[in-house]
Protein backbone atom coordinates (compact mmCIF):
# COMPACT_ATOMS: atom_id res chain seq x y z
CA UNK A 1 0.00 0.00 0.00
CA UNK A 2 1.23 3.46 -0.53
CA UNK A 3 1.39 5.27 2.69
CA UNK A 4 1.06 9.13 3.54
CA UNK A 5 3.74 9.39 5.96
CA UNK A 6 7.58 8.31 5.63
CA UNK A 7 7.17 6.58 9.01
CA UNK A 8 6.95 3.11 7.47
CA UNK A 9 10.15 3.51 5.17
CA UNK A 10 11.88 6.25 7.84
CA UNK A 11 10.29 6.67 11.53
CA UNK A 12 9.94 9.39 12.81
CA UNK A 13 12.08 11.32 15.57
CA UNK A 14 11.15 11.96 19.36
CA UNK A 15 11.93 12.94 22.59
CA UNK A 16 15.75 11.54 23.80
CA UNK A 17 13.68 10.54 27.00
CA UNK A 18 11.95 8.32 25.20
CA UNK A 19 14.74 6.95 23.09
CA UNK A 20 16.49 6.38 25.99
CA UNK A 21 13.08 4.49 27.24
CA UNK A 22 13.86 2.67 24.01
CA UNK A 23 16.83 1.71 24.46
CA UNK A 24 16.46 0.47 28.10
CA UNK A 25 13.32 -1.71 26.67
CA UNK A 26 15.61 -3.02 23.96
CA UNK A 27 17.93 -5.48 26.60
CA UNK A 28 17.99 -9.49 25.58
CA UNK A 29 17.80 -8.79 22.20
CA UNK A 30 18.11 -12.42 21.64
CA UNK A 31 14.59 -12.71 22.28
CA UNK A 32 13.30 -15.46 25.00
CA UNK A 33 13.32 -18.16 22.79
CA UNK A 34 17.30 -20.10 23.82
CA UNK A 35 19.47 -19.58 20.73
CA UNK A 36 20.44 -22.84 18.79
CA UNK A 37 23.75 -23.85 20.90
CA UNK A 38 26.94 -22.14 19.19
CA UNK A 39 24.36 -19.55 16.68
CA UNK A 40 25.75 -16.56 16.31
CA UNK A 41 22.68 -14.31 16.86
CA UNK A 42 22.20 -11.07 14.03
CA UNK A 43 20.20 -8.57 15.70
CA UNK A 44 18.39 -6.03 13.11
CA UNK A 45 15.93 -2.75 14.02
CA UNK A 46 13.04 -2.01 11.50
CA UNK A 47 10.83 0.85 11.41
CA UNK A 48 8.08 -0.85 12.51
CA UNK A 49 6.20 -3.79 13.45
CA UNK A 50 5.21 -6.08 10.44
CA UNK A 51 1.93 -6.81 9.88
CA UNK A 52 0.38 -10.35 8.49
CA UNK A 53 3.05 -13.30 7.72
CA UNK A 54 1.20 -14.70 4.91
CA UNK A 55 2.32 -13.10 1.33
CA UNK A 56 -1.16 -13.23 -0.08
CA UNK A 57 -2.31 -10.65 3.00
CA UNK A 58 1.04 -8.79 3.63
CA UNK A 59 0.50 -5.49 2.58
CA UNK A 60 3.11 -3.51 4.69
CA UNK A 61 6.62 -2.57 3.38
CA UNK A 62 8.11 -3.42 6.48
CA UNK A 63 6.66 -6.93 6.06
CA UNK A 64 9.21 -7.58 3.14
CA UNK A 65 12.41 -7.32 5.19
CA UNK A 66 11.24 -10.62 7.35
CA UNK A 67 9.82 -12.14 4.00
CA UNK A 68 13.51 -12.04 2.96
CA UNK A 69 14.38 -14.69 5.47
CA UNK A 70 11.20 -16.59 5.57
CA UNK A 71 10.41 -17.08 2.25
CA UNK A 72 12.38 -17.23 -1.15
CA UNK A 73 10.48 -16.08 -4.44
CA UNK A 74 10.07 -17.90 -7.83
CA UNK A 75 11.99 -14.94 -9.40
CA UNK A 76 14.72 -12.60 -7.17
CA UNK A 77 15.80 -9.00 -7.88
CA UNK A 78 19.54 -8.46 -7.48
CA UNK A 79 21.24 -4.89 -6.29
CA UNK A 80 19.90 -2.59 -9.53
CA UNK A 81 16.39 -4.66 -9.98
CA UNK A 82 17.25 -6.91 -12.70
CA UNK A 83 15.50 -9.84 -12.40
CA UNK A 84 17.75 -13.04 -11.34
CA UNK A 85 16.51 -17.03 -10.64
CA UNK A 86 15.58 -17.70 -6.84
CA UNK A 87 13.56 -21.13 -6.90
CA UNK A 88 13.03 -21.17 -10.41
CA UNK A 89 16.06 -21.60 -12.56
CA UNK A 90 14.60 -20.60 -15.74
CA UNK A 91 11.76 -18.88 -17.75
CA UNK A 92 10.28 -17.99 -20.96
CA UNK A 93 7.37 -16.82 -22.92
CA UNK A 94 4.95 -18.22 -25.95
CA UNK A 95 5.40 -16.50 -28.93
CA UNK A 96 2.13 -14.91 -28.52
CA UNK A 97 3.31 -13.83 -24.96
CA UNK A 98 0.18 -14.96 -23.50
CA UNK A 99 2.11 -18.26 -21.77
CA UNK A 100 4.78 -17.79 -19.41
CA UNK A 101 6.66 -21.43 -18.56
CA UNK A 102 8.42 -21.51 -15.69
CA UNK A 103 11.16 -23.93 -14.83
CA UNK A 104 11.90 -24.72 -11.12
CA UNK A 105 14.74 -25.85 -9.14
CA UNK A 106 14.79 -29.36 -8.12
CA UNK A 107 15.58 -30.47 -4.90
CA UNK A 108 13.75 -27.57 -2.75
CA UNK A 109 12.00 -28.51 0.26
CA UNK A 110 9.73 -26.11 2.35
CA UNK A 111 10.60 -26.03 5.96
CA UNK A 112 8.28 -28.63 7.25
CA UNK A 113 10.41 -31.17 5.03
CA UNK A 114 7.89 -30.98 2.20
CA UNK A 115 8.56 -30.94 -1.79
CA UNK A 116 8.89 -27.88 -3.47
CA UNK A 117 7.06 -28.78 -6.83
CA UNK A 118 5.09 -27.97 -9.93
CA UNK A 119 1.69 -28.52 -8.36
CA UNK A 120 2.96 -26.81 -5.15
CA UNK A 121 3.34 -23.72 -6.94
CA UNK A 122 0.18 -24.18 -8.91
CA UNK A 123 -1.81 -24.41 -5.41
CA UNK A 124 0.15 -20.84 -3.84
CA UNK A 125 -0.43 -18.93 -7.55
CA UNK A 126 -4.51 -20.35 -7.24
CA UNK A 127 -4.78 -19.17 -3.69
CA UNK A 128 -2.84 -15.74 -4.13
CA UNK A 129 -5.33 -14.72 -7.13
CA UNK A 130 -8.70 -16.45 -5.55
CA UNK A 131 -8.76 -15.70 -1.83
CA UNK A 132 -11.26 -13.32 -0.70
CA UNK A 133 -8.46 -11.61 2.31
CA UNK A 134 -5.53 -11.79 -0.99
CA UNK A 135 -3.99 -8.63 -1.45
CA UNK A 136 -2.21 -9.79 -4.73
CA UNK A 137 -5.47 -10.98 -6.78
CA UNK A 138 -5.21 -7.78 -8.55
CA UNK A 139 -1.74 -8.22 -10.10
CA UNK A 140 -2.79 -11.70 -10.62
CA UNK A 141 -5.97 -11.12 -12.73
CA UNK A 142 -4.36 -11.59 -15.55
CA UNK A 143 -3.38 -15.06 -15.52
CA UNK A 144 -6.76 -17.48 -16.57
CA UNK A 145 -5.41 -20.76 -15.75
CA UNK A 146 -1.97 -22.46 -13.99
CA UNK A 147 -1.02 -25.68 -15.69
CA UNK A 148 1.13 -28.41 -14.05
CA UNK A 149 3.37 -29.31 -16.68
CA UNK A 150 5.35 -32.05 -15.18
CA UNK A 151 6.79 -32.22 -11.94
CA UNK A 152 9.32 -28.78 -11.92
CA UNK A 153 7.46 -26.99 -14.74
CA UNK A 154 4.45 -24.83 -14.51
CA UNK A 155 2.57 -22.95 -17.41
CA UNK A 156 0.50 -20.00 -16.73
CA UNK A 157 -1.57 -18.50 -18.79
CA UNK A 158 -2.96 -14.99 -19.46
CA UNK A 159 -6.08 -13.48 -20.71
CA UNK A 160 -3.67 -10.09 -21.96
CA UNK A 161 0.45 -9.69 -23.04
CA UNK A 162 1.16 -8.68 -19.15
CA UNK A 163 5.25 -8.56 -19.18
CA UNK A 164 4.39 -7.06 -15.39
CA UNK A 165 4.19 -10.35 -14.19
CA UNK A 166 7.89 -11.71 -14.01
CA UNK A 167 8.58 -8.78 -11.37
CA UNK A 168 4.83 -9.46 -9.20
CA UNK A 169 6.89 -13.07 -8.81
CA UNK A 170 9.92 -11.40 -7.83
CA UNK A 171 7.92 -9.84 -4.59
CA UNK A 172 4.90 -11.24 -2.47
CA UNK A 173 3.34 -13.00 -5.49
CA UNK A 174 6.39 -14.98 -6.06
CA UNK A 175 6.77 -16.74 -2.41
CA UNK A 176 5.77 -19.97 -2.00
CA UNK A 177 4.09 -21.44 1.04
CA UNK A 178 3.74 -25.26 1.96
CA UNK A 179 0.73 -26.65 0.34
CA UNK A 180 0.13 -28.95 3.80
CA UNK A 181 0.89 -26.14 6.09
CA UNK A 182 -1.59 -24.03 4.36
CA UNK A 183 -4.34 -26.99 4.17
CA UNK A 184 -3.50 -27.45 8.26
CA UNK A 185 -3.45 -24.03 9.03
CA UNK A 186 -5.79 -22.09 7.01
CA UNK A 187 -5.76 -18.28 7.99
CA UNK A 188 -3.58 -19.55 10.82
CA UNK A 189 -0.77 -19.43 8.16
CA UNK A 190 -0.16 -15.21 8.60
CA UNK A 191 0.90 -16.36 12.54
CA UNK A 192 3.55 -18.77 11.12
CA UNK A 193 4.24 -19.38 7.74
CA UNK A 194 6.07 -22.39 6.30
CA UNK A 195 7.83 -20.96 3.38
CA UNK A 196 11.12 -22.27 1.15
CA UNK A 197 13.50 -19.67 2.57
CA UNK A 198 16.40 -19.83 4.73
CA UNK A 199 15.22 -19.38 8.36
CA UNK A 200 12.25 -20.39 10.08
CA UNK A 201 9.93 -18.38 12.29
CA UNK A 202 10.73 -19.04 15.90
CA UNK A 203 8.83 -17.01 17.77
CA UNK A 204 6.77 -13.43 17.71
CA UNK A 205 5.93 -10.63 20.18
CA UNK A 206 3.92 -8.07 18.79
CA UNK A 207 5.72 -5.03 18.69
CA UNK A 208 8.69 -6.44 20.37
CA UNK A 209 10.68 -8.99 18.28
CA UNK A 210 10.10 -11.87 15.45
CA UNK A 211 13.17 -14.81 15.32
CA UNK A 212 13.88 -16.45 12.99
CA UNK A 213 16.38 -19.89 13.24
CA UNK A 214 18.34 -21.03 10.21
CA UNK A 215 16.98 -24.08 8.16
CA UNK A 216 19.43 -26.55 7.82
CA UNK A 217 17.52 -27.82 4.41
CA UNK A 218 17.36 -25.00 2.70
CA UNK A 219 18.54 -25.37 -1.08
CA UNK A 220 21.00 -22.60 -0.79
CA UNK A 221 22.54 -23.58 2.64
CA UNK A 222 26.05 -22.71 2.01
CA UNK A 223 25.14 -18.94 0.79
CA UNK A 224 23.69 -18.53 5.02
CA UNK A 225 26.02 -18.54 7.71
CA UNK A 226 24.23 -16.70 10.28
CA UNK A 227 22.42 -19.33 12.99
CA UNK A 228 19.58 -16.44 14.41
CA UNK A 229 18.08 -13.56 13.17
CA UNK A 230 16.50 -11.11 15.48
CA UNK A 231 14.16 -8.43 14.17
CA UNK A 232 13.24 -5.74 16.61
CA UNK A 233 10.16 -2.89 15.73
CA UNK A 234 11.75 -0.01 16.56
CA UNK A 235 10.19 3.26 15.28
CA UNK A 236 11.61 5.84 16.90
CA UNK A 237 15.10 6.49 13.95
CA UNK A 238 16.57 8.18 17.93
CA UNK A 239 15.35 4.78 19.50
CA UNK A 240 17.50 2.68 16.45
CA UNK A 241 20.76 5.27 16.48
CA UNK A 242 21.25 4.54 20.24
CA UNK A 243 20.64 1.11 20.47
CA UNK A 244 22.96 0.16 17.50
CA UNK A 245 25.62 2.79 19.33
CA UNK A 246 25.67 0.61 22.14
CA UNK A 247 26.14 -2.52 20.53
CA UNK A 248 22.47 -3.70 20.95
CA UNK A 249 21.84 -3.97 16.98
CA UNK A 250 23.89 -5.03 14.36
CA UNK A 251 21.73 -3.36 11.85
CA UNK A 252 19.46 -0.33 12.25
CA UNK A 253 17.38 -0.36 9.05
CA UNK A 254 16.07 2.98 7.16
CA UNK A 255 18.74 5.55 9.18
CA UNK A 256 17.41 9.14 9.74
CA UNK A 257 19.70 11.09 7.30
CA UNK A 258 20.52 13.17 10.40
CA UNK A 259 21.98 10.23 11.84
CA UNK A 260 24.38 9.47 9.22
CA UNK A 261 26.92 12.03 10.53
CA UNK A 262 26.75 10.24 14.28
CA UNK A 263 26.80 6.77 12.73
CA UNK A 264 30.38 7.73 10.53
CA UNK A 265 32.12 8.89 13.08
CA UNK A 266 31.83 5.81 15.32
CA UNK A 267 34.72 3.84 14.15
CA UNK A 268 32.78 0.67 15.53
CA UNK A 269 29.94 1.34 12.64
CA UNK A 270 29.53 2.08 8.89
CA UNK A 271 26.94 3.21 6.83
CA UNK A 272 25.62 1.69 3.65
CA UNK A 273 23.45 3.14 1.32
CA UNK A 274 21.53 2.84 -2.17
CA UNK A 275 19.44 4.86 -3.94
CA UNK A 276 16.01 3.99 -4.04
CA UNK A 277 12.88 2.66 -6.11
CA UNK A 278 10.48 4.03 -3.29
CA UNK A 279 9.70 7.81 -4.01
CA UNK A 280 7.80 10.66 -2.69
CA UNK A 281 4.59 12.45 -4.69
CA UNK A 282 2.08 15.75 -4.35
CA UNK A 283 -0.94 13.56 -5.70
CA UNK A 284 -3.90 16.75 -6.91
CA UNK A 285 -7.27 15.98 -6.85
CA UNK A 286 -8.45 16.63 -10.54
CA UNK A 287 -11.88 14.83 -10.59
CA UNK A 288 -13.24 12.92 -7.50
CA UNK A 289 -15.79 15.52 -5.63
CA UNK A 290 -16.51 19.27 -5.14
CA UNK A 291 -12.76 19.30 -3.83
CA UNK A 292 -11.86 19.09 -7.36
CA UNK A 293 -13.80 22.01 -9.12
CA UNK A 294 -10.84 24.32 -8.45
CA UNK A 295 -7.76 26.08 -10.59
CA UNK A 296 -5.71 23.66 -9.05
CA UNK A 297 -7.83 20.89 -9.83
CA UNK A 298 -9.14 21.75 -13.01
CA UNK A 299 -6.59 23.21 -14.97
CA UNK A 300 -3.27 21.60 -15.46
CA UNK A 301 -1.14 25.26 -16.06
CA UNK A 302 -1.99 25.81 -12.34
CA UNK A 303 -0.60 22.41 -11.18
CA UNK A 304 2.59 22.86 -13.71
CA UNK A 305 3.11 26.44 -12.26
CA UNK A 306 3.29 24.94 -8.48
CA UNK A 307 5.51 22.51 -10.32
CA UNK A 308 8.25 25.48 -11.43
CA UNK A 309 7.59 27.07 -7.65
CA UNK A 310 9.38 23.61 -5.54
CA UNK A 311 13.07 23.52 -6.07
CA UNK A 312 13.88 19.96 -5.54
CA UNK A 313 17.51 20.75 -4.13
CA UNK A 314 16.72 23.16 -1.69
CA UNK A 315 14.09 20.53 0.12
CA UNK A 316 16.38 17.64 0.34
CA UNK A 317 19.00 19.63 1.58
CA UNK A 318 17.05 21.62 4.37
CA UNK A 319 15.04 18.20 4.99
CA UNK A 320 17.28 15.17 4.15
CA UNK A 321 20.72 16.81 4.53
CA UNK A 322 20.92 16.51 0.77
CA UNK A 323 21.40 12.46 0.95
CA UNK A 324 18.08 11.95 -1.00
CA UNK A 325 17.77 11.85 -5.19
CA UNK A 326 15.95 15.02 -6.14
CA UNK A 327 13.18 13.47 -8.83
CA UNK A 328 10.47 14.78 -11.12
CA UNK A 329 9.28 10.60 -12.66
CA UNK A 330 8.27 7.70 -10.57
CA UNK A 331 11.40 5.93 -12.21
CA UNK A 332 14.81 6.93 -10.40
CA UNK A 333 17.38 9.05 -12.38
CA UNK A 334 19.53 7.38 -13.96
CA UNK A 335 17.70 3.74 -13.77
CA UNK A 336 16.77 2.30 -17.57
CA UNK A 337 12.84 3.64 -17.03
CA UNK A 338 13.83 6.67 -16.18
CA UNK A 339 13.43 9.85 -19.05
CA UNK A 340 16.69 11.88 -19.65
CA UNK A 341 14.72 14.61 -21.01
CA UNK A 342 13.30 15.96 -18.70
CA UNK A 343 16.11 16.65 -16.23
CA UNK A 344 15.52 18.05 -12.77
CA UNK A 345 15.50 21.93 -13.04
CA UNK A 346 15.57 24.46 -10.07
CA UNK A 347 12.66 26.48 -8.88
CA UNK A 348 11.58 28.74 -12.09
CA UNK A 349 9.18 31.25 -10.28
CA UNK A 350 9.23 33.94 -13.32
CA UNK A 351 7.76 30.91 -15.24
CA UNK A 352 5.72 29.97 -12.47
CA UNK A 353 3.85 33.40 -12.71
CA UNK A 354 3.38 33.68 -16.23
CA UNK A 355 1.43 30.26 -16.27
CA UNK A 356 -0.57 31.48 -13.64
CA UNK A 357 -1.46 34.71 -15.57
CA UNK A 358 -2.17 32.11 -18.87
CA UNK A 359 -4.41 30.18 -16.89
CA UNK A 360 -6.16 33.33 -15.44
CA UNK A 361 -5.39 33.41 -11.57
CA UNK A 362 -3.63 35.88 -9.21
CA UNK A 363 -3.48 33.52 -5.91
CA UNK A 364 -4.35 29.87 -5.68
CA UNK A 365 -5.42 28.88 -2.19
CA UNK A 366 -5.14 25.00 -1.43
CA UNK A 367 -4.81 22.87 1.62
CA UNK A 368 -2.05 20.03 1.63
CA UNK A 369 -2.75 17.40 3.67
CA UNK A 370 0.05 15.10 4.91
CA UNK A 371 1.18 13.13 8.10
CA UNK A 372 1.49 13.97 11.69
CA UNK A 373 5.42 13.56 11.06
CA UNK A 374 8.01 15.73 11.70
CA UNK A 375 9.93 14.96 8.50
CA UNK A 376 6.05 15.48 7.00
CA UNK A 377 5.79 18.66 8.41
CA UNK A 378 9.30 20.05 7.11
CA UNK A 379 8.08 19.01 3.75
CA UNK A 380 5.19 20.94 3.93
CA UNK A 381 6.12 24.19 5.47
CA UNK A 382 9.36 24.29 2.52
CA UNK A 383 6.40 23.46 -0.03
CA UNK A 384 4.56 25.97 1.40
CA UNK A 385 7.06 28.88 1.68
CA UNK A 386 8.40 28.31 -1.73
CA UNK A 387 4.76 28.46 -3.26
CA UNK A 388 3.52 31.53 -1.63
CA UNK A 389 6.46 33.47 -3.58
CA UNK A 390 4.78 31.99 -6.87
CA UNK A 391 1.36 32.74 -6.10
CA UNK A 392 0.07 29.72 -3.80
CA UNK A 393 -1.53 30.41 -0.48
CA UNK A 394 -0.74 26.65 1.15
CA UNK A 395 -2.45 24.99 4.39
CA UNK A 396 -0.74 22.31 5.42
CA UNK A 397 -3.24 19.35 6.92
CA UNK A 398 -1.14 17.25 9.16
CA UNK A 399 -3.61 14.25 9.30
CA UNK A 400 -2.92 10.75 11.02
CA UNK A 401 -2.20 8.02 8.20
CA UNK A 402 -5.69 6.00 8.90
CA UNK A 403 -7.68 9.11 8.81
CA UNK A 404 -5.95 10.73 5.86
CA UNK A 405 -6.44 7.47 3.77
CA UNK A 406 -9.93 7.55 4.68
CA UNK A 407 -9.94 11.03 3.39
CA UNK A 408 -8.51 10.38 0.03
CA UNK A 409 -10.92 7.44 -0.53
CA UNK A 410 -13.39 10.14 -0.50
CA UNK A 411 -12.47 12.70 -2.34
CA UNK A 412 -11.74 14.97 0.85
CA UNK A 413 -8.58 16.46 -0.37
CA UNK A 414 -7.09 19.31 -2.86
CA UNK A 415 -3.54 18.08 -2.79
CA UNK A 416 -1.98 15.15 -0.59
CA UNK A 417 1.43 14.03 0.14
CA UNK A 418 1.82 10.18 -0.58
CA UNK A 419 5.10 7.32 -0.96
CA UNK A 420 5.57 3.87 -2.74
CA UNK A 421 8.26 2.07 -1.58
CA UNK A 422 8.62 1.22 -6.03
CA UNK A 423 9.00 -2.34 -7.68
CA UNK A 424 10.79 -3.45 -10.27
CA UNK A 425 8.51 -3.11 -13.04
CA UNK A 426 7.79 0.43 -14.54
CA UNK A 427 4.09 -0.40 -14.93
CA UNK A 428 3.73 -0.98 -11.02
CA UNK A 429 5.43 2.13 -10.56
CA UNK A 430 3.23 4.06 -12.63
CA UNK A 431 0.04 2.59 -13.42
CA UNK A 432 -0.86 2.67 -9.78
CA UNK A 433 -1.39 6.27 -9.97
CA UNK A 434 -1.91 6.74 -13.64
CA UNK A 435 -4.71 4.40 -14.41
CA UNK A 436 -8.05 6.12 -14.61
CA UNK A 437 -9.14 2.92 -12.15
CA UNK A 438 -5.56 2.93 -10.81
CA UNK A 439 -5.94 1.97 -7.27
CA UNK A 440 -4.13 4.41 -5.57
CA UNK A 441 -5.79 7.27 -8.29
CA UNK A 442 -7.30 9.20 -5.41
CA UNK A 443 -7.90 12.41 -7.36
CA UNK A 444 -9.18 10.22 -10.59
CA UNK A 445 -6.97 11.88 -12.63
CA UNK A 446 -7.89 10.15 -16.32
CA UNK A 447 -6.64 10.70 -19.65
CA UNK A 448 -7.62 8.34 -22.37
CA UNK A 449 -3.79 8.80 -24.25
CA UNK A 450 -2.33 7.63 -20.84
CA UNK A 451 -4.68 4.86 -20.74
CA UNK A 452 -3.49 3.51 -24.24
CA UNK A 453 0.92 4.56 -23.57
CA UNK A 454 0.78 2.26 -20.45
CA UNK A 455 -1.36 -0.76 -21.99
CA UNK A 456 0.50 -0.98 -24.77
CA UNK A 457 3.56 -0.92 -22.48
CA UNK A 458 2.43 -3.21 -20.16
CA UNK A 459 2.12 -5.98 -23.28
CA UNK A 460 6.02 -5.67 -24.42
CA UNK A 461 8.56 -7.31 -23.46
CA UNK A 462 11.60 -5.74 -25.07
CA UNK A 463 13.24 -3.38 -22.41
CA UNK A 464 14.31 -1.05 -25.11
CA UNK A 465 10.55 -0.55 -26.50
CA UNK A 466 8.92 -0.01 -22.82
CA UNK A 467 11.86 1.99 -22.19
CA UNK A 468 10.43 4.50 -25.55
CA UNK A 469 6.53 3.81 -24.02
CA UNK A 470 7.52 5.01 -20.57
CA UNK A 471 9.74 8.15 -21.75
CA UNK A 472 6.00 9.10 -23.29
CA UNK A 473 4.51 7.92 -20.12
CA UNK A 474 6.43 10.80 -17.87
CA UNK A 475 6.25 13.52 -20.72
CA UNK A 476 2.65 13.14 -20.92
CA UNK A 477 2.67 13.28 -17.00
CA UNK A 478 4.72 15.92 -16.90
CA UNK A 479 1.86 18.18 -19.17
CA UNK A 480 -1.05 17.18 -17.70
CA UNK A 481 0.71 17.30 -13.97
CA UNK A 482 -1.51 15.16 -11.94
CA UNK A 483 1.26 14.95 -9.27
CA UNK A 484 4.40 16.48 -8.73
CA UNK A 485 7.26 13.67 -7.79
CA UNK A 486 9.41 15.51 -5.24
CA UNK A 487 12.49 12.99 -4.71
CA UNK A 488 13.57 9.19 -4.49
CA UNK A 489 14.64 8.41 -1.47
CA UNK A 490 18.23 6.50 -0.46
CA UNK A 491 18.25 3.59 1.70
CA UNK A 492 20.44 4.03 4.49
CA UNK A 493 21.44 1.50 7.05
CA UNK A 494 23.93 1.85 9.58
CA UNK A 495 25.89 -1.39 10.92
CA UNK A 496 28.44 -2.89 12.61
CA UNK A 497 31.53 -3.34 11.82
CA UNK A 498 31.01 -7.18 12.43
CA UNK A 499 28.97 -7.93 9.72
CA UNK A 500 30.53 -8.47 6.55
CA UNK A 501 28.74 -9.64 3.34
CA UNK A 502 26.13 -7.17 3.13
CA UNK A 503 24.66 -5.64 -0.25
CA UNK A 504 22.74 -2.44 -0.76
CA UNK A 505 19.98 -3.22 -3.11
CA UNK A 506 17.50 -0.57 -4.46
CA UNK A 507 14.66 -2.19 -2.85
CA UNK A 508 15.56 -1.81 0.68
CA UNK A 509 15.70 -5.25 1.67
CA UNK A 510 18.04 -6.97 3.86
CA UNK A 511 19.14 -10.19 2.35
CA UNK A 512 20.69 -12.61 4.66
CA UNK A 513 22.59 -15.05 1.88
CA UNK A 514 25.79 -13.71 2.41
CA UNK A 515 25.82 -12.16 5.71
CA UNK A 516 28.70 -13.08 8.09
CA UNK A 517 28.96 -11.67 11.46
CA UNK A 518 32.57 -11.41 12.77
CA UNK A 519 33.26 -12.37 16.67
Amino acid sequence: MPVRSPSSLLGATFAVTAALLGAAAAQGVQGGTPAPAGASVLTIALAGDPGLLDPAQSGNYVDRNVFASLCDKLIDTDAEMNLVPQLATSWEWSEDRLALTIHLRDGVQFQDGTRLDAEAVRRNLERSRTMPKSLRRAELAPITAVEVVDPLTVRVRLSAPYAPLLAVLADRSGMMLSPKAIEEQGEAMAQRPVCAGPYTLTERVAQDRIVVDRFPGYWNAAAVTIGRIVYRPIPDTTVRLLNLQSGQLQIADQLAPNDVAAVQANPRLRVARHVAAAYRIMQFNTAHGPRADTPLGRDPRVRRALDLAIDRAAINQVVFDGLFVPSNQTEAPGSRYWNPALPVKGADLAAAKALLREAGVDRVRFTLSLSTSPIDAQIGEVIQAMGREAGFDITLQQIESNAGNQQNLAGEFDAALLTWSGRADPDANASIWLNCAGPFNFGRYCNPRMESLLSEARALSEPDARAALYRQVAELARTDMPQITLYHYTWLWGMSDRVDGFVPNIDGLIRPQGLRLRP
